[in-house]
């Protein structure tokens, strides 16, 4: 059994632990600096061109923050199917180490082009500095799984969200505050630039051996047509894929905001450059929030049901930024912080901007977790590459579109109004391709409003490879309590007659259910469920039936059919005995009558437990035996 694996059996530790662990603190101090590093150069370049413009020759002081942008995202579309290969062919720590080497000499150019103040020389670090960041992007996405459980992949990828948006925040202060004191501050900024990437290469000497994917690859240095070839390998799966496009739109969204928050506070909000600091802070920390709170929602597992919830909520508070700014010009002088937060108004602005920047936390972590999860570990980085090359496409429309909109006349409140909207028109979109998102939130939401959850055993389920789970039927929610609790995606086999229910019938197809009948009522149809079954099975998925065949009328278990005895005689897997508790008495079930007839029978919020026992091996799982060890984990009455 490899490390990752036992880690996962064991089910070890909260996400902060991995801090202290050799295999992910180096890596995450290292990605932390050069993330630092990075908006230490472009904000303090930014500010300087935004508000003492006069230092430069020939630099347009309201479009320079959108060309800076879109020349830092350059290199991502040019160099990224080339650095994806690179990642899968040669040693991750040995290839970030070389990065690191590279930013100091970057750094080098900056420095210069602070002290001489070269815009030209300024804005090639720009370009280099994009540079440094897509050959780092493949190696940082695709070192986790190498080095992570797949327990630990959403609270990894949590951290590394958090960790960069304070990167930024820091980041932030440093090169704002340093921007603020005008031309005296040049030399100091770029020393700042050059001290933090020889740091982030000292600290990179720690980071562990991570063996390449692929060292055999054969890199194609074309990068047109590598570009094509990395996106046919994404689009091999199609939640991969359109997780791809999800994670490309935050980033439109994310480049909109972030660009324009110069000009947000000097022209909209008639605030000075410390007040750019604030808001940036409060857009750093909601998302770090974010990305942290997802282990928490998730239960630890690749949740993709948080994403239109985060969808929603950047929707909702993107449009609430528009009206919260309208008439927020103060008056001739800039406003100071102190100024600013005076203004009850105001702190609606800032709410907003945190709120906005938590929900894409909730919405962006479980997409990277996702990629991370169902890429081939062969393909990964070319994945995280492809991933990559959309990120920057979409970047440079939102840079583009962001400069043609305030070219025309539109306030940048007005941008984030118009923002906010197509937001909307995208969820929508994505989850019409994708309807698995929605159906997971439709299925989180239910958990966590109606119920709450507490699952036990749940590294009883193999990590990967074919299963099949027994539990005793309880309630008609069964199957969505089951679903949602469970890391990786089930296929429930259920009766026909309730798969064929109008407009559930959509819901039960899409979630990829396997509708079943009785020999006596469609033996046709019996022997197909029992094909399809099998052939979930041998592609490596997760079955789930209720071998009751029923629901309870009286709570008590009944007798197990033979059907799960055909199921594993013909693909013979473990298979894996749960039980529920606490199902029994609710709405959905049938304690005292028919089930959903009254409505709030136990309130809200009841606690359930779904128990999950080891796995029998197939020569040992017979109906009688299952049906005996599923009795034993539901436990005495009241269940």
């Amino acid at each position: 059994m490899s490390e990752a694996s036992q880690r996962e059996a064991r089910g070890d530790g909260h996400q902060s632990r991995l801090l202290r662990e050799r295999r992910f603190a180096p890596f995450f101090w290292t990605q932390f600096l050069g993330a630092m590093n990075d908006n230490v150069f472009k904000i303090a370049f930014t500010s300087l061109v935004t508000y003492h413009a006069s230092l430069f020759q020939d630099v347009d002081g309201k479009t320079a923050a959108f060309l800076i942008s879109a020349i830092f995202i350059a290199p991502f579309l040019l160099f990224s199917a080339t650095s994806g290969q690179i990642a899968d062919k040669w040693d991750k720590a040995r290839l970030i180490r070389f990065v690191k080497t590279l930013e100091i000499a970057i750094m080098v150019v900056g420095a210069g082009g602070f002290v001489w103040t070269s815009a030209p020389l300024l804005y090639l670090c720009t370009f280099l500095m994009g540079l440094h960041s897509t050959l780092f992007g493949p190696v940082k996405y695709a070192y986790l799984p190498q080095h992570l459980a797949n327990h630990e992949l959403v609270g990894g990828n949590g951290l590394v969200e958090m960790g960069t948006f304070v990167a930024i925040l820091v980041g932030t202060i440093i090169g704002g505050e340093m921007a603020a004191h005008g031309g005296g501050a040049l030399p100091w900024i770029g020393g700042v630039c050059v001290a933090l990437a020889v740091l982030g290469r000292l600290v990179a000497t720690w980071v562990p051996q991570t063996p390449a994917a692929q060292p055999d690859l054969r890199i194609n240095w074309n990068p047109f047509t590598e570009t094509w070839r990395n996106l046919r390998i994404a689009r091999t799966d199609r939640a991969v894929f359109q997780s791809l496009l999800g994670i490309s739109w935050l980033w439109f969204l994310g480049a909109t905001f972030l660009a324009s928050f110069f000009n947000f506070a000097r022209d909209v909000l008639g605030a000075n450059p410390d007040v750019v600091t604030l808001l940036l802070a409060m857009f750093s920390v909601g998302i770090g929030a974010g990305a942290l709170l997802c282990e928490r929602l998730s239960g630890g597992k690749v949740e993709i049901g948080l994403v239109p919830f985060g969808s929603i909520g950047m929707t909702v508070f993107a449009v609430d930024l528009y009206f919260a700014s309208r008439g927020g010009v103060g008056g001739p002088a800039l406003q100071s912080v102190g100024q600013f937060i005076a203004q009850p108004g105001h702190w609606r602005i800032l709410a907003d901007l945190f709120l906005l920047a938590m929900f894409g936390g909730f919405y962006s972590v479980p997409l990277y977790a996702l990629i991370q999860s169902r890429s081939k570990s062969s393909h990964r980085a070319r994945i995280i590459a492809a991933n990559n090359i959309l990120n920057a496409l979409f970047m440079v429309v939102s840079a583009l579109m962001a400069m043609v909109l305030t070219k025309a006349g539109l306030t940048i409140d007005q941008l984030y109004l118009v923002t906010g909207i197509l937001n909307a028109l995208v969820a929508v979109y994505l989850y019409t391709l994708l309807p698995e998102f929605l159906i997971r939130f439709v299925m989180w939401l239910m958990l966590h409003t109606v119920y709450r959850i507490d699952v036990k055993g749940a590294d009883q389920i193999p990590g990967e490879g074919p299963c099949v789970l027994v539990c005793n039927h309880v309630s008609f929610a069964d199957a969505v309590v089951i679903g949602a609790s469970i890391r990786r995606p089930v296929r429930f086999v259920m009766d026909q007659r309730i798969f064929q229910i109008p407009v559930l019938s959509w819901f039960f197809r899409t979630v990829g259910a396997i509708p079943i009948a009785p020999a006596r009522e469609d033996a046709a149809g019996l022997a197909r469920a029992y094909e399809q079954i099998a052939k979930a099975l041998d592609a490596g998925e997760v079955v789930c039936i209720f071998p009751e065949g029923k629901l309870t009328a009286s709570g008590e278990l009944q007798a197990f059919r033979q059907g799960v005895q055909r199921i594993i005689e013909r693909s013979p897997v473990p298979v894996v005995p749960m039980a529920l508790r606490g199902l029994w008495g609710s709405f959905f079930s049938r304690h005292g009558g028919a089930a959903m007839t009254r409505p709030f029978k136990r309130g809200i919020l009841n606690r359930l437990e779904l128990v999950i026992g080891e796995p029998v091996a197939p020569a040992l799982a017979t109906p009688e035996s299952l049906r005996d060890k599923v009795l034993k984990l539901r436990g005495p009455w009241p269940v």
